[in-house]
């Protein structure tokens, strides 16, 4: 299974992006979505350190809240296990 994860760009050099994810920076491609308008506070998918599209800053928060249940989920069905 393939996952992307929501990152807010928060500079942009070209077709490269510096991206934070509360907190976590990484430098991200833009080569995919470039047909696409993406400026600084844009929030973008990346997927393997690429951006594969642009999203709403809602379903950016969306997609954050459903990863950190699961995880929570992936945690406490973990230390049941203990």
């Amino acid at each position: 299974m393939c996952i992307a994860i929501p990152m807010q760009i928060r500079a942009i050099d070209g077709l490269c992006a510096r991206c934070e994810m509360r907190g976590v920076f990484r430098d991200v491609s833009l080569f995919m979505v470039q047909d696409e308008e993406v400026v600084p506070g844009d929030f973008v998918l990346v997927h393997l350190g690429h951006a594969v599209r642009k999203i709403p800053a809602d379903e950016a928060r969306l997609s954050w809240d459903l990863l950190q249940a699961v995880a929570a989920a992936q945690d406490g069905a973990a230390a049941g296990r203990a």
